[in-house]
Order: structure tokens, then C-alpha cells, then sequence
């Protein structure tokens, strides 16, 4: 459990990295919805310039990523920018990308604004399947070497430790709790068995997602690992699974354009999920101590969600002893 909490990240610390880099803010600073970071949009004018640009800028959550994957996730967006993948990369200020201020590691964004990508909009998700085809082409040239992957010990194992000492859960839901989760891992680390690894998104949902007429893009990559190329897709699929089919040949169909998929990947879909849910709970436990956590996320204290929880793990459970979905119909 980390007590880090930005606290000494002041809007005076922020503009004076900016300064020193030679961008004159000439707007406020306007936060934007990032918990794990702190990103704010802002004005600037850069040498010579007539008028200002809009920019956002980053600040790295310290003690999450090293300086090396930090600036590995930088390279892989550079990579995807330069095959004309619509990834917005951090700008190179002086030759660096990957900047320090007052310990802390940043980088510089231009702003780039769009809409929500909606996954009930057959026309986006194929553009979305064509988009993260090309992006898997570039992720399997080569291999992360700083990035992990994804994995039973970092999404279950790890999360298991951080959940089993959690005070939160109440006493009368533990046993109920424990026994669910425990079965869930056992089950998930026998599924996941990827036959390969390229570099992924790693993060791939709607809220992650922008979408202008030319098409859908990412503004960064902060959660890029290496893992099965179903892991930027599974989260795509909603409804029942005749649903979910349809939505899977639609995107596959405009994905295969640019890069082969393995049909076998659909097995580890349930196990993915597990993995996100179990991560998810333990991440939101690790940061509790940085008081925009109890702020934003007030219900994770509470006797009712860990009560949903426990119905939740023993819901996955079922889906995970269920047939995977098929490209095949059901009948």
C-alpha cells in the first residue's frame, strides 16, 4: 500500500516545469479525469509564436513505472505515429520526450479533442477493428523489453495479497468472499494459457477511446503491456453472446484487413475478465491512501460493494466454467 498522494504537485511546481521548457502558460490549468496520473490541459505560446497552442501536459504517478518503461511506452507511440496509426504522441522537447521537474517524470501533449466512441455504432467499431488491426501489426514487430505482461501473478496472485488484508471487507462476507475469489483464480490461471504476447493498448474500453470523423484514436498509452491481442478487443463486446458474436465478426472482419487473429484467443476472454475484475479491486486498495481515492471513489469503504463484489466473483465464476465464445453459432 503506497502513501504517496502528489501533495507537493502545486500549480506553481507545474508552471514552472512548463516555463523552464519554454512554453509562457497563458490559461489556468484545467484538471482532467485521471486518477492514476495528473494530467491538466493548458494555453501556452511557444517561441515565435503568434498565437497559443493547447497542450496537456502529464505528470507520472512516481513509483509505478520506471524511468525505462516510461520512456519504452513513449517509443511504441513514436513507432505507431511514424506508420501513420492515429496514437496522439508525446511532443520531443530538446531531443526528450520523457521529462523531469521537482521529482517527477512528465511529458507534453498537443490537445486533441473528439467524442466518445460509441460501442452500439456498427460504423465506429469497424473503424475501431481496421484501427487496432494496423496497431497489432506494428505491436508484433518486435517485443516490449521493459513492459510486463499480463499475467496470473500480477492481476491474481499479487491482488489476492493485497485483498487478503484488507480491513474493508466485513467479517461477514469474508469467508464467502475468499472462498469466490480463491475458486476464480484457481480457474482463470488454468484458462489463461496465451499462445502469444505482442504489445498491446492494454487498457482498451470506451472511456479510453476518442473518435473524430477520420476515426478512432488513443491519447496515450499509459497502460500498454505485452499480451494476447483479445485483450484490446474482449472489452468492446457487450449484450448476450449472440451480441457479443456479432460485434466480435464485425470487428474481426475489418481486423484480419491488416492483421491475422488467432480464433483460439477467444478462450482466454473470461480469464481476461477475471483478471481486470480482481486487479481492478486491488488497485483501487493500493491507492487509498492518496486522498483523491476516498474522494472519487467514496463506495469501495463500503459493506454494500464488497457485498456486490462477492456476487460479482461468484457471476465470473459461472461464466468461466461456461463453453468460450465462438465464432460458431450456439445451437
Amino acid at each position: 500500500m503506497t502513501a504517496f498522494d502528489f501533495s507537493t504537485l502545486q500549480p506553481d511546481l507545474i508552471i514552472d516545469a512548463l516555463q523552464q521548457l519554454g512554453l509562457d502558460v497563458s490559461s489556468g490549468l484545467l484538471a482532467l479525469n485521471s486518477y492514476e496520473n495528473r494530467v491538466y490541459q493548458f494555453s501556452a505560446y511557444r517561441a515565435d509564436a503568434v498565437r497559443p497552442d493547447k497542450f496537456v501536459v502529464k505528470f507520472y504517478r512516481p513509483q509505478r513505472w520506471s524511468t525505462p518503461q516510461l520512456q519504452e511506452e513513449h517509443d511504441f507511440a513514436f513507432e505507431l505515429a511514424a506508420a501513420d496509426i492515429p496514437v496522439v504522441a508525446p511532443l520531443q522537447i530538446g531531443g526528450r520526450s520523457l521529462l523531469q521537474y521537482g521529482g517527477y517524470h512528465f511529458a507534453v501533449f498537443p490537445s486533441r479533442g473528439g467524442r466518445t466512441l460509441e460501442i452500439d455504432n456498427d460504423d465506429q467499431l469497424a473503424m475501431l477493428g481496421r484501427f487496432l488491426g494496423r496497431m497489432h501489426q506494428v505491436g508484433k514487430a518486435k517485443a516490449f523489453t521493459q513492459r510486463p505482461a499480463f499475467s496470473i501473478e500480477s492481476h491474481l496472485l499479487q491482488s489476492r495479497e493485497v485483498l487478503q488484508s484488507l480491513e474493508f471487507i466485513p467479517d461477514y462476507i469474508r469467508p464467502a468472499f475468499d472462498t469466490a475469489l480463491n475458486q476464480v483464480i484457481e480457474l482463470a490461471a488454468k484458462q489463461y494459457k496465451p499462445a502469444q504476447q505482442i504489445r498491446l493498448h492494454g487498457d482498451c474500453h470506451a472511456g479510453n477511446l476518442f473518435y473524430v470523423d477520420e476515426g478512432p484514436f488513443f491519447v496515450d498509452l499509459d497502460d500498454c503491456r505485452s499480451g494476447p491481442a483479445i485483450q484490446d478487443i474482449w472489452m468492446m463486446l457487450s449484450g448476450d453472446r449472440l451480441q457479443q458474436r456479432d460485434t466480435l465478426e464485425l470487428m474481426l472482419e475489418e481486423y484480419e484487413q491488416y492483421c491475422e487473429f488467432d480464433p483460439a484467443e477467444l478462450k482466454l476472454i473470461e480469464p481476461l475478465r477475471a483478471m481486470r475484475m480482481v486487479h481492478y479491486m486491488a488497485w483501487l486498495a493500493r491507492r487509498w491512501q492518496d486522498p483523491a481515492f476516498p474522494m472519487n471513489f467514496p463506495w469501495f469503504a463500503t459493506d454494500k460493494y464488497w457485498e456486490q463484489q462477492c456476487i460479482a466473483l461468484k457471476e465470473q465464476l459461472f461464466c468461466l466454467q461456461q463453453v468460450p465464445l465462438s465464432l460458431v453459432p450456439d445451437y
